[in-house]
């Protein structure tokens, strides 16, 4: 086993599935190096029944991409597995990633069906990169539409992401953290997120802290002295309504109203939130604490949120750790990466995967993405796939049509279409200039704002049509007919 810590490397490039390197060793012996292909990354269904999710994940694409190379080390390990023939291993010393790639931006909701990510290029490089776009892209959208839901579910209340010591791995933590404040979320427990990204930092003491002292008391004293200007007390150590409420308004009171400051606000990590919330509530406003907030953890996601809000729970603000970091209902984001056109004497020619399970059929063809908004309500009304090339006039009405269920049509007017798909590379080199991460969150922020809230709830939503133009749709039912014959 090699000592090169994976953890430390900056080039993750073996990071990719064995299948994808067979192939583009095969694909060369095969006289296809030249060969260009179209590939396109779409999801095919949205986690917990939503009715939207986030794009996230663009700007660790692009880093991986821009670093995308083979060490002498990854190629010694390559030869030891006796697959792989030295002009393969020669290919790959001298990579240079020259592909076209295009991306929606991130924080902008996506739907299922349309292409989130379009790559161009040598058949053996979009190949290649397959495995490390789906995970990249996959996880952190994941977090980002859970972090937008929990985020909904509390009504303007700040939610923290408190996640780090339950995340699947490193990586996951801090990327995680990174969606979840993409979609809202107003700050990480990560210190780690913190300094990467410059997102807020949060976090007061843990019930070790309050198990260190003599008494609770005296851990709060301790406390307050430390952090006058923001002490913040976590109140469920032994009983929240009998020690730790009146133990956090007794240091109010005796420790920092002497020195001029106030209570910020107290956690309750455990028992009834609702009962306990209320209870503290009453007594910080009996106290003349009106102005403490009250913060509520454990096990909290959008369902549990919505109901402690809807059983009338006095609470400020969240913190939502292991159902938010891991998505911990649906796990999964089912983003996937097909070919939908490959080169053949100098033009590129549509491709599609056919199944018997209608959800698996893809788009053929290399494709745009756009949508259309509606200029009066500034409400999004659905996206369009065209081919590449459609344009679409904004000048003229436009009829869409559901694919599936072509008889369901809709004719715009007074609408503005907005092509989607941003380029990224061209042959290789960067083109794309990586917004800040607070510009990526207000961007989420007031995207959001254009879809409709009935495609926002969190249960049975209003479905958002991703529609295609007559011509793709016209080039489908081609190819499905020609198959069907077979």
């Amino acid at each position: 086993m090699s000592e090169n810590n994976w953890l430390t490397r900056s080039n993750i490039s073996m990071l990719t599935d064995f299948y994808e390197l067979t192939m583009a060793n095969g694909y060369l012996s095969r006289g296809l190096k030249e060969t260009r292909a179209n590939f396109d990354l779409f999801f095919r269904d949205i986690p917990d029944g939503g009715g939207y999710a986030i794009m996230a994940g663009v700007e660790q694409l692009i880093h991986y991409l821009k670093d995308l190379s083979f060490s002498e080390e990854d190629l010694d390990y390559l030869r030891s597995l006796n697959t792989f023939s030295e002009a393969f291993l020669n290919y790959l010393r001298h990579f240079k990633f020259s592909c076209d790639v295009w991306s929606v931006r991130e924080g902008r909701p996506i739907f299922p069906g349309e292409p989130i990510v379009r790559v161009r290029g040598p058949l053996m490089q979009a190949q290649l990169i397959e495995t490390m776009l789906l995970v990249t892209i996959n996880h952190q959208s994941l977090i980002a539409t859970k972090s937008a839901r929990i985020v909904r579910a509390a009504e303007g209340r700040p939610i923290m992401e408190f996640g780090a010591r339950r995340a699947q791995g490193y990586d996951a933590s801090v990327l995680g953290a990174r969606a979840a404040y993409i979609a809202g979320v107003a700050g990480t427990s990560c210190t780690m997120a913190s300094r990467q990204f410059g997102i807020p930092a949060m976090g007061t003491m843990a019930h070790s802290w309050v198990q260190s002292f003599s008494s609770e008391y005296e851990a709060f004293k301790a406390y307050a002295e430390s952090y006058p200007k923001n002490c913040q007390l976590l109140v469920d150590t032994y009983n929240t309504l009998h020690s730790g409420v009146p133990n956090a308004i007794k240091c109010a009171r005796e420790v920092l109203e002497p020195m001029g400051q106030r209570l910020v606000g107290v956690r309750i990590d455990s028992g009834d939130l609702t009962y306990l919330s209320r209870k503290t509530r009453e007594m910080l406003d009996q106290a003349g604490l009106k102005d403490c907030r009250i913060t509520v953890s454990n096990s909290i996601d959008e369902y549990l949120l919505r109901e402690l809000l809807h059983q009338g729970a006095c609470i400020d603000s969240f913190g939502v750790g292991e159902r938010l970091i891991t998505s911990s209902s649906e796990p999964v984001f089912g983003g996937v990466y097909k070919l939908s056109a490959i080169e053949q004497d100098g033009r590129f020619v549509p491709r599609m995967k056919i199944s018997d399970n209608p959800g698996k059929i893809t788009n053929p063809g290399e494709k745009d993405l756009w949508r259309l908004y509606n200029r009066d309500s500034g409400r999004a009304e659905a996206d369009l796939i065209t081919l590449d090339g459609e344009t679409i006039d904004e000048q003229k009405d436009l009829e869409i049509f559901d694919p599936l269920h072509t008889w369901k049509r809709k004719t715009l007017k007074n609408f503005r279409a907005e092509r989607l798909l941003e380029p990224l590379f061209k042959q290789g080199r960067l083109v794309y200039q990586n917004p800040s991460l607070e510009e990526i969150r207000a961007f989420c922020k007031t995207e959001l704002g254009t879809i409709w809230e009935e495609t926002k709830r969190l249960e049975n939503p209003q479905t958002y049509y991703v529609d295609l133009s007559q011509k793709l749709w016209d080039l489908k039912q081609s190819i499905l007919e020609k198959f069907s014959r077979l």
